[in-house]
């Protein structure tokens, strides 16, 4: 396996080390059934180890293989290389559809978060049922973010690093652009002439004019039952 480049150390000791860090940062992500988070693997290995940089060179390494390592935000998988996917069958785990509702909704989170259900409605210029957005969080690619500080201290929606790993993004900014979904034919040819897709915020952190869901407003939203317990 490669060893580290001279200019980009892993940790105090030789070569011998660093090719060794390698092979523990490797077993982790392969052993683990979701992508692995950097802070994960920095308690698993020596204290001066540099793990954006290790991860990087495993990356190298795996790009040509028909396994890629792939950064979903700041957590890593090993996932198919993407040319490849037309060969991997997957007769045994129908994807669920999502219906044009759902599509638009997931969209709006995508773009705008934070944002409220009263500010999808506005976007939509419609009603949007708690159905799609309970499709959407049974997906796993939905979450409660927080709460507004406005009167009425509404509920904030973001996307999750589900949403992320499924559809092959290292973060939110990678979501397509305008010129992108025109190309896709995604955008229609008789937008406004003032339209602009929005630059979506790449941090989980919450905004200044967020508060944190806590667990009393999980009970308050049916997420948890009083005392503590998970709904059923």
């Amino acid at each position: 396996m490669p060893m580290f480049e001279d200019d980009a150390p892993v940790a105090a000791g030789d070569s011998r080390s660093a090719a060794e860090a390698l092979r523990i940062v490797e077993a982790l992500v392969f052993a683990s059934a979701e992508p692995v988070s950097e802070g994960f693997l920095a308690e698993r290995l020596p204290r001066d180890t540099d793990v954006g940089a290790l991860m990087r060179q495993l990356q190298a390494d795996y790009a040509p293989r028909g396994v890629n390592l792939v950064r979903v935000g700041d957590h890593w998988a090993f996932r198919t290389a993407a040319d490849l996917s037309f060969a991997i069958r997957k007769d045994d785990t129908e994807v669920r559809k999502l219906s044009r509702a759902a599509l638009e909704v997931l969209a709006i989170i995508a773009y705008h978060q934070p944002v409220t259900r009263a500010e999808i409605e506005d976007v939509r210029g419609v009603q949007t049922s708690k159905g799609t957005l309970d499709v959407l969080m049974e997906a796993g690619w939905v979450r409660f973010r927080g709460r507004r500080r406005t009167p009425g201290r509404p509920v904030t929606l973001g996307t999750t690093r589900d949403f992320l790993d499924h559809f092959g993004l290292e973060e939110l900014r990678d979501l397509p652009g305008m010129e992108e979904l025109k190309g896709a034919g995604l955008l229609s040819g008789r937008i406004p002439p003032n339209f602009n897709v929005p630059i979506p915020m790449g941090s989980d952190e919450l905004n200044d004019d967020e508060d944190p869901i806590t667990q009393l407003d999980l009970e308050e939203l049916g997420l948890l039952t009083p005392g503590g317990e998970p709904e059923e």
